[in-house]
């Protein structure tokens, strides 16, 4: 059938039309700028030809392909072909708005620049600072993990709170799931989970937050999502029997010659209520020994001043300095500060018969403690180093014994009132 030539187009048209060396087009006589095109390989698609900007012969001439015949009747072509025609007759121009699509940077690529450019605190004391490395690192790590692994194909305009919400479950559920052997001695573990799912939903609104100040999207896909966006408070601390218990441990240890280092900070965690690494990276010249102070330069919320009890001052005090090294517990080989906690702490809490405990229930521990002690809050933040009240407010009622003993108190003076104790 000759490329020029113009008919109704039919079933047993498009039927009859066999491929040649070169792609050609049947016209539709009806509908002007309507045809059929068939591809050298047999392919046979319907598509809309235009001229845009109004129109004109100095106007580019565009295409817009509607379907593929087989995927679409003649006649349902023939519907979509009018309704493209009519955009085209109000001055759109659908080819650009499809080139301009495909171009369109995709959720993958949001993450690259996302890591280049916009990994700074967005609210906050510390809002506008720079993320801390091991902070960006995580994070980042958990959006190539599972935001790339499952939405990474998807351009960031088509994103939906829909999708958004499906990709909370399907991290929960696990499906983002994976572990891989990337090198001698080192593999890539994805869990995932609910606390992961959460963690990455916080990550995915930051950096569409990110996208909508650099005028890439309009709305952020995660801000109308129905998800728990928040992690469930952790209320896990030791009693003073438990904390006995790590302590006999830690002696038992250090006589069967577990790592010194590790021992003692164990113990700095539960005394002083630091967080981690503030206890693992801590220096020499964040020890104030004069005024029993850590000035910490660089802690979660920037720079912090922690007060010491005697007893943490005593340990460091014990600590035989090394002055090749600024860091109190520095390395085993090499430069940097020692880095074998992750694998001996769960020795430490075996030794100790302790279930559910991490070094950040230590944290908690001295935060349940002072509280529970009659500490006002305010100083309970600043041993913690909180840099808002909200932070402290969780101790404030994690301990029952004394809320317990307090209703005691008052009952017994009410029940002697009422006559109950005759």
């Amino acid at each position: 059938m000759p490329a020029s030539s113009k008919v109704r187009l039919t079933k047993t048209i498009v039927d009859t039309a066999v491929p040649t060396a070169k792609r050609y087009a049947v016209w539709d006589s009806e509908l002007a700028g309507f045809a059929v095109r068939i591809e050298p390989t047999g392919t046979k698609s319907f598509v809309v030809r235009y001229r845009a900007d109004g129109g004109g012969r100095t106007a580019p001439q565009r295409y817009v392909t509607i379907g593929r015949f087989g995927n679409l009747t003649v006649e349902e072509a023939r519907k979509k072909a009018k309704k493209v025609l009519g955009q085209i007759a109000v001055g759109e121009d659908p080819a650009a708005a499809r080139n301009s699509k495909r171009v369109e940077m995709k959720v993958a690529a949001l993450v690259d620049l996302y890591e280049a450019e916009g990994c700074y605190i967005q609210r906050g004391v510390r809002q506008g600072e720079p993320m801390k490395p091991l902070t960006k690192q995580y994070t980042i790590g958990r959006l190539r993990h599972h935001v790339v692994r499952l939405l990474g194909h998807k351009r960031i305009t088509e994103l939906t709170a829909g999708d958004t919400e499906r990709f909370f479950r399907d991290v929960e559920s696990g499906k983002s799931r994976k572990d891989e052997k990337v090198g001698p001695r080192k593999r890539i573990l994805v869990r995932g989970g609910p606390g992961a799912a959460r963690k990455v939903f916080r990550d995915l609104s930051a950096m569409y937050s990110f996208a909508v100040r650099r005028g890439l999207v309009e709305v952020n896909p995660c801000d109308k999502a129905v998800v728990r966006k928040t992690d469930g408070r952790r209320t896990r601390f030791l009693s003073l029997a438990e904390v006995r218990k790590l302590g006999e441990a830690c002696d038992a240890l250090e006589k069967e010659g577990l790592n010194s280092k590790a021992l003692i900070i164990t113990r700095l965690w539960i005394l002083t209520g630091c967080r981690r690494q503030e206890i693992v990276e801590l220096k020499w010249s964040e020890v104030d020994f004069e005024r029993g102070l850590l000035t910490l330069a660089d802690s979660k919320t920037g720079q912090s001043v922690r007060p010491l009890a005697g007893a943490a001052i005593g340990l460091l005090k014990g600590i035989s300095r090394s002055y090749a090294s600024d860091y109190v517990f520095p390395a085993e080989c090499g430069e940097g500060y020692f880095q074998g906690t992750k694998k001996l702490w769960p020795k430490i809490v075996s030794k100790a018969g302790l279930t559910d405990v991490t070094p950040h229930t230590l944290r908690h521990t001295m935060g349940a403690i002072a509280t529970s002690s009659g500490e006002a809050l305010a100083m309970t933040g600043a041993i913690l180093g909180h840099a808002n009240m909200r932070s402290t407010m969780i101790y404030a009622h994690v301990d029952h014994d004394p809320m317990k003993a307090a209703a005691d108190r008052v009952g017994i003076k009410i029940a002697d009132a009422l006559g109950c104790l005759r």
